[in-house]
């Protein structure tokens, strides 16, 4: 057997890259890159958690692993198992027209049962860290019959915002478009984009008021209100900043499994591969962000985060509740997931994206422009692109755009981006072929940094 992934040194990675070549390991596990690993008898690929948008590498050289692993299967003649209890909206449109072969399984096994759950509307309430009165009854409830609660937040840190109630000052990062995060325990300002750091000042920079304030929820405040709360009750946090020494993760997971009762508070690390037996109820807050999104993917990532995440209450003999906090509980979407499960809302979702020709009921591809001089450069090269394409026999062609990234300045670059869309692939990957032919002459192109993205998942 041989293993793949980054964490390994060199040596190893190089001993195993070598015995999966030579056809020494016969069963290789890897990450994203392992599906580029040569294997003279490979018999059968399996993807684990086909939906997973990690398996998208989004940098540099821009590929999914999972298109890439059926690609490879179909050249070599051998099946592909993908496997998800979300599955992409893809996957689910190449089952539904008989591309893939497709068996669901209908129950959790042994004795588990699916939890409970349930809409909680916060508009009537005074939250307390993002925490519904009822909500913190039902925790009480919970740690009084020995049992184990999970609290999902996905934002760490103490606070999204620190701003000063007098004149309206941000604290925003100069190297990005957005405001930096306050870590409370190291007492620092973080940029989660782009990772620069700058110590908290003890007073607003404009007005000098000393005064100043947090707004909003992350992973670092629920923590301490829920130790505030439930003083006698033991509580383990686990997100990025908690576990980013060495053995760290294995030693707070080690605590969970032999802690009862225990509150959990997590980010998306804890929405998948856990099992905690004892774990009975899981409350999930402020997910209001992805319901109003303009992003079209972005319903379809929150139902799947919130299967994934519901999916680790009730595991074992004892059954499972789930507490959906939001500000929009009429939500027609959010109902469907809630009271009918994640494929008829898969379903919802395919019929919303055919209306509109979205993927997969046709194909897209971004290009993307950044420049650290000026907004106007990355535009001004994108709109040369777009002219070039509509000079070209781009027939058939949507173009949106050239705009600013939803994401305008990351790490000093300004940055733009123009979508392609048609509903044939043929005619999209020939417009970019035709593109790339006059690449080199493209006016702007020396100033600016830029690349396409085929079939993009994300458009931040």
């Amino acid at each position: 057997m041989a293993c793949l992934h980054s964490g390994l040194s060199d040596g190893d990675r190089l001993k195993a890259w070598l015995q999966a070549r030579s056809g020494a390991a016969q069963i290789i596990i890897g990450t994203r890159s392992a599906i580029f690993t040569p294997a003279p008898h490979l018999a059968l690929i399996v993807i684990d958690e086909e939906h997973d948008a990690s398996l998208k590498q989004q940098e540099g050289f821009r590929y999914h692993a999972r298109d890439l692993a059926i690609k490879r299967a179909q050249m070599l003649d051998i099946p592909i198992l993908m496997e998800a209890a979300t599955p992409s909206l893809e996957a689910l449109y190449n089952a539904q027209t008989s591309r893939f072969h497709y068996a669901r399984l209908e129950r959790r096994p042994g004795a588990a049962r699916k939890p409970d759950l349930q809409i909680q509307d916060t508009r009537p309430f005074e939250l307390q860290a993002g925490l519904t009165p009822q909500s913190l009854q039902a925790i009480r409830a919970t740690l009084a019959r020995g049992e184990q609660i999970m609290v999902f937040l996905n934002r760490r840190g103490f606070a999204p915002t620190l701003f000063c109630p007098s004149c309206g000052w941000h604290a925003n990062c100069d190297h990005c478009s957005v405001k930096m995060t306050w870590h409370a325990r190291r007492n620092r300002l973080v940029c989660h984009h782009c990772g620069a750091e700058q110590t908290t000042p003890l007073h607003c920079p404009v007005c000098k008021n000393p005064q100043l304030t947090t707004q909003g929820q992350g992973t670092e405040r629920l923590e301490l209100t829920l130790q505030t709360t439930f003083p006698d009750a033991l509580v383990v946090r686990i997100d990025r900043d908690s576990t980013s020494r060495k053995g760290q993760l294995e030693d707070k997971l080690s605590t969970v499994r032999s802690n009862d009762p225990l509150i959990l508070v997590g980010t998306q690390m804890l929405a998948k591969g856990h099992d905690f037996p004892n774990l009975t109820l899981v409350v999930i807050i402020d997910i209001d962000q992805s319901l109003l999104s303009t992003d079209y993917r972005a319903l379809e990532r929150l139902g799947q985060l919130l299967v994934q995440v519901a999916g680790r209450a009730g595991r074992a003999d004892k059954p499972g509740r789930v507490i959906l906090q939001t500000s929009q509980p009429d939500h027609p979407l959010l109902h469907q997931l809630v009271g009918h499960g994640y494929t008829p809302f898969a379903r919802q979702l395919l019929e919303d994206r055919k209306r509109w020709h979205l993927p997969p009921f046709g194909y897209q591809a971004l290009i993307r422009a950044s420049s650290t001089a000026s907004m106007e450069k990355a535009l001004d090269f994108l709109e040369h692109v777009s002219q070039r394409l509509l000079a070209a026999d781009g027939a058939g062609i949507q173009r949106l755009g050239p705009i600013p990234a939803p994401l305008e300045k990351r790490a000093n670059r300004y940055r733009a981006q123009l979508l392609l869309g048609s509903q044939q692939r043929a005619a999209l990957h020939n417009a970019l072929h035709q593109l790339l032919q006059h690449a080199a002459n493209l006016p702007g192109r020396s100033s600016v940094r830029w690349s396409i993205d085929i079939d993009p998942i994300e458009f931040s």
